[in-house]
This record gives structure tokens, sequence and C-alpha cells, in this order.
């Protein structure tokens, strides 16, 4: 899928920012990092930020009162706000509501889209356990509370091995990595771009990536945006 580049608009909005990364992916505290995903040398931008206590408060709470939660959206900046009151059954202010309508903001102007594919989880489990990587242009991922999502850096990883069939992933998953100290992670509160393999020019470097072990009696909430179709 050809991506229509609009990231100046998004970067007028911070200062440019540093590298500081393993082999194919760039982090910063400022938000204009993630428009470096459009350079053909990334497919993983991460904008590090601290998780707001009162988003954070909001999240614990919501996992506590629908443990179970599984809403998936196809939304706009437009609607998402009112969309998300209404599955959520908020009526008052709330600060996961304005984050969350936030980043589908940044991601339709960063990609040049009107709607997106948004999904909220909250998981008690690995929802993806095994290294993998998704048949998309670019997906946005955070995690409000728990354990963040673990990815492969593009130099300790066989993807010759991608695929594999496998039992578990003990065996570091057939051989594509040699070392659980290949794994990196991400933090509660960072926003994350993955590129996937249907990214133009992108065939074959995906984001390699899984969902990480969730500790017992723990749950995660994890948010992820997609190009609306």
């Amino acid at each position: 899928m050809n991506v229509k580049v609009n990231a100046e608009a998004l970067q007028k909005l911070l200062p440019a920012s540093a590298r500081s990364m393993p082999a194919g992916s760039v982090a910063s505290q400022d938000l204009s990092i993630l428009t470096e995903i459009y350079d053909p040398t990334v497919n993983l931008a991460v904008w590090r930020r601290e998780p707001d206590p009162a988003c954070r408060a909001e999240s614990v709470s919501l996992l506590e009162t629908d443990p179970g939660l599984q809403l998936s959206l196809m939304t706009s900046p437009e609607t998402v706000e009112e969309s998300l009151r209404s599955a959520l059954r908020i009526n008052s202010y709330s600060p996961l509501v304005d984050d969350m309508k936030r980043l589908v903001e940044m991601f339709c102007v960063l990609f040049d889209l009107s709607r997106v594919g948004f999904r909220l989880t909250a998981l008690d489990g690995q929802m993806c356990p095994k290294f993998h990587v998704d048949r998309v242009p670019c997906r946005l991922i955070t995690t409000y509370d728990g354990i963040a999502t673990q990815w492969l850096p593009n130099d300790r990883v066989d993807r010759s091995k991608l695929g594999t069939a496998t039992p578990g992933t003990a065996n570091k998953q057939g051989g594509l990595y040699e070392s659980e100290l290949d794994i990196a992670e991400l933090a509660a509160g960072d926003v994350a771009l993955f590129k996937g393999e249907a990214w133009e020019g992108n065939e074959g470097f995906g984001v390699v990536h899984r969902s990480p072990e969730v500790p017992e009696n723990t749950q995660r909430l994890l948010l992820t945006i997609d190009f609306g179709r």
C-alpha cells in the first residue's frame, strides 16, 4: 500500500528529536520522533512519555470494572470521542478518552487518514505469544497499564525462521533469535509505530514482535490503531 506522506504537519508540533535505539528503530521524548517512521531505514518509532497518573488511574479502574473489555471501532477524529464515551459508558471528564482521541488525531494527521481501525483490549494473557510480523502498513501500539509489547531488533532476528512451526517459545521459536537478551520491550505509556509488511518498500522488514507474558493476577490495557478501510 502506498502511504501518502503528511509528516510536516505533525513535525511542527515539537522540535527535532534524537535517536537512541537498536538497529532499525528510533526513540525520543519528543513527539516528532514519530515522523521518522518515513525513513526507509526505520521500521519502529517510539515516543517515550511518562504515563499520566490520572490516565493510569482511570485505566486501572476500567480493568477492574470491565476485565473482559474488547472494544473494536472504525472511527474518525470527529467521532471517536462520542463513540468511546458511549461504548465505555463515560459521562464525565475522562483523561483516558482525551488521550485516546489525541492519538487518533495524531495518527490521522501523520498518515493523512480520514478514519482508523481502533481497538482497546483488556488482557490477562498473551494475545499473540509468538513473535510475528503484521500484514499492515503501520500500526500504533500503546499500553496504558501493565507490561508492554516486546520486539526483536532487525540485527538480532533470523527472519528465515518466521512462521516456523514450533510447539512453544521456550526454544526461541525455532532459532528466530539467539538469546532472551535480544528481546526489547516497550514501557507502559510509550506510543510506538510498528511498520508492517504492507508498507511500500518494507516487504520482508516488518517489525518482529509479540505480546508479553502477563504476570499472574495482573492485566494490561492495550490500544492499537490501524489504517481505516
